[in-house]
């Protein structure tokens, strides 16, 4: 009797190509985030969620837009208001060390649907990793999607002058 064998290969892609997206562009968001709202831009890196107020993303560090103006910053800045307008619903999870030394709460920051913003933007090329112990929980993932995003020439990958 033939015998019919049948072999399932999975995958997964956090990212969607047909947007453009890089894969891998979120993370499983913790069941112990808290929701709320975003309500003011300051730039890429930084911004305000109500009930919390300043916040500065965990791990990744996006080009400067105020004084000393850095390469890609405005662009940087520019794709987090489009990706988080104001009043758009989030869910942030403090670091181990839960405020900067200028007050900032210092945050991993999902999506509503899910992504992980501070992924997001490492792997579109609109930051670099930045670990800063003890907020150290997702340097690989960000590191990982640096690299790729520098090979595939995204964002400041992309710009001469702007990566070195």
């Amino acid at each position: 009797m033939p015998c019919l064998v049948v072999i399932a290969l999975g995958g997964c892609s956090e990212g969607d190509f047909s947007r453009g997206e890089p894969a891998a562009t979120s993370a499983h968001v913790p069941v112990d985030a808290e929701a709320v709202r975003l309500t003011k831009h300051t730039d890429g890196d930084t911004f305000y969620l109500s009930g919390i107020g300043k916040v500065r993303l965990i791990g990744i560090d996006t080009p400067e837009v105020f004084g000393d103006q850095e390469c890609f910053g405005r662009e940087a800045s520019r794709f987090v208001e489009r990706t988080v307008p104001v009043g758009a619903p989030v869910r942030y999870r403090l670091g181990l060390e839960e405020r900067d030394r200028y007050g900032r709460a210092l945050a991993y920051v999902w999506l509503d649907d899910g992504r992980f913003l501070n992924r997001v933007l490492v792997a579109h090329g609109f930051a670099q990793p930045l670990t800063v112990p003890p907020n150290v929980e997702y340097e690989d993932i960000f590191v990982r999607a640096a690299g790729r995003a520098r090979e595939a020439g995204r964002g400041l990958w992309g710009r001469p002058g702007c990566s070195g």
